[in-house]
């Protein structure tokens, strides 16, 4: 089944906490602290693999979550929470729906992208010792998960693609240059789902991609519009398909000004692709008949070849004209397989705003150091205000003017506002 759209929960692995722990050995007085790291929670990694043809197996799953990381325990560090690599298909854009932003774009084969990175595992006791503090009695909390609620659509890699009103006979052609094989019948709609072919000429090679048949207003999602126009957004070269003898008497000239308006009013850039016109089923039109209709054609200056997908006649000009153009255009470089993976940037800033409750403190960088922070332990506490100190949101709280006993809020905490601890 073909599926281009899907909704998706990612949840990467929480870090394991680090231990408390001190050196105990006989005759080995005033051991000092050892207490080791927790283990850094798995990944969500996302492979655009060219073997992947639909998001279909996204409709079976529609969470994934990584291994969390295993806490430290004495003197032995936890164990690292396995990452997920998760295969989609080249060309799917990943959309953070909480954010509304596209977070990547995975339109070449091999390409990696980090989407939730695992939390990082917690300090032990050992590293927090001090020529003042030397025997510390606590230990870092592990980093938390990230969520990302994604939103998956999947635009097809393909160098061509066939466009034109329905029964146009792109189905037909792209069955006769391609081994696709697309359900073909002589009534309007018999496509509902793009095809893809590759298309062997001479020795040379491409990708073409048969949209499903547009109609009038599909630039404003009319029918299945939007779901077929974004496909063409991959496309180096256009191939419009025209009827020479609609069925429904229709003008083909009207017919091929209409689609032209559609992907103009779509997308501009969409509308600039190079492209020639394909009219179709020369081999049912009146020789008469069709030197009129060239010369009709002839008025948009667009590379205009007869042909007929049955028969065949007039396709090898076509398909040499397509490569052509697509030698012309800029060619993308494949990225190999193993290739190092893209991550999101990471997030320092931070800011305080008042509110009628108090103060709130935004800012991932903030959150997360609460976060890992044993809010139970009143050394722990007294770390997390040196820290909170050396980052200036004590002095920004000061500067709104908070006072002693103020209610502070960071991500899931509350605190009263405090100049010393």
């Amino acid at each position: 089944m073909f599926l281009d759209e899907a909704e998706v929960i990612f949840v990467s692995g929480r870090g394991g906490s680090g231990a408390v722990s001190f050196h105990r050995e006989k005759h080995v007085p005033r051991g000092g602290p050892n207490g080791s790291d927790g283990g850094k929670g798995g990944d969500i990694v996302l492979i655009a693999e060219r073997g992947k043809r639909t998001l279909y197996d996204f409709k079976l799953q529609k969470k994934f979550e990584a291994q969390p990381g295993e806490h430290g325990v004495g003197n032995k560090r936890g164990r690292d929470g396995k990452s997920i690599e998760i295969k989609v298909p080249v060309g799917t854009v990943v959309r953070d729906m909480d954010l509304d932003e596209v977070l990547v774009d995975l339109n070449v084969h091999g390409m990696k992208f980090v989407l939730c990175r695992g939390g990082r595992g917690g300090y032990g006791n050992q590293h927090y010792t001090s020529s003042v503090r030397q025997a510390p009695n606590f230990a870092q909390k592990g980093a938390p998960e990230e969520l990302v609620n994604a939103k998956l659509e999947l635009k097809l890699i393909a160098d061509v693609g066939l466009v034109g009103l329905p029964n146009a006979g792109k189905s037909t052609l792209i069955s006769r240059i391609s081994a696709a094989r697309p359900k073909i019948a002589d009534y309007p709609f018999t496509t509902i789902v793009p095809n893809l072919g590759v298309v062997r000429f001479r020795d040379k090679s491409f990708v073409v991609a048969d949209m499903p048949g547009l109609i009038e207003g599909a630039s404003e999602g009319v029918g299945l519009g939007h779901q077929f126009l974004k496909h063409v957004e991959r496309n180096r070269v256009l191939v419009h398909v025209v009827d020479a003898n609609p069925v429904d008497g229709s003008d083909p000239i009207s017919n091929y000004e209409l689609i032209e308006q559609e992907l103009k009013l779509y997308s501009e850039e969409v509308w600039k692709r190079p492209r020639i016109i394909a009219l179709n089923k020369i081999d049912i039109v009146p020789s008469e008949d069709f030197d009129q209709l060239r010369q009709r054609f002839e008025k948009f200056g667009v590379p205009l070849f007869p042909i007929s997908a049955v028969t065949g006649q007039g396709l090898d000009p076509m398909l040499w004209e397509v490569i052509v153009m697509l030698e012309a255009s800029l060619a993308v470089d494949e990225i190999p397989v193993l290739m190092p993976a893209l991550e999101k940037g990471l997030d320092l800033e931070w800011n305080v705003e008042p509110t009628d409750e108090g103060f709130e403190v935004h800012g991932r960088r903030v959150e997360r150091l609460v976060a890992m922070t044993d809010l139970e332990n009143d050394e722990a506490i007294r770390y997390l205000h040196r820290r909170l100190q050396r980052l200036g949101v004590i002095d920004r709280l000061r500067e709104l003017g908070a006072e002693e006993g103020d209610t502070v809020f960071v991500g899931k905490a509350v605190f009263n506002y405090s100049e010393q601890l």
